[in-house]
């Protein structure tokens, strides 16, 4: 399954995490949080079998505007790609 992010107007860590949540329908536990986003990642239980491609778009935004947040949030979706093997992520 593909899920497109559209990053126009992520600016920051925690719109984000919350697009991110949205886009995935996270449960409702989840933390808003880097390593609660982990865990979600590695998970994907609510979500159908199979492969999950998460294609952020204009991610460059929140790179020029957060360039920590983004540092952080891409190491994430790499650790978790590399955790749950249904989990990928593309930088587009």
């Amino acid at each position: 399954m593909r899920h497109v992010l559209d990053g126009t107007a992520l600016h920051d860590q925690a719109s984000t995490l919350d697009a991110i949540a949205a886009l995935l329908d996270f449960p409702d536990y989840f933390g808003r949080n880097l390593d609660a986003l982990r865990d979600c990642l590695a998970d994907l239980s609510w979500q159908p079998a199979g492969e999950h491609l998460l294609v952020w778009q204009h991610h460059e935004v929140l790179r020029g505007d957060d360039p920590t947040a983004y540092e952080r949030i891409v190491a994430v979706l790499g650790q978790a790609a590399e955790d749950n093997g249904d989990f990928r992520y593309q930088l587009s």
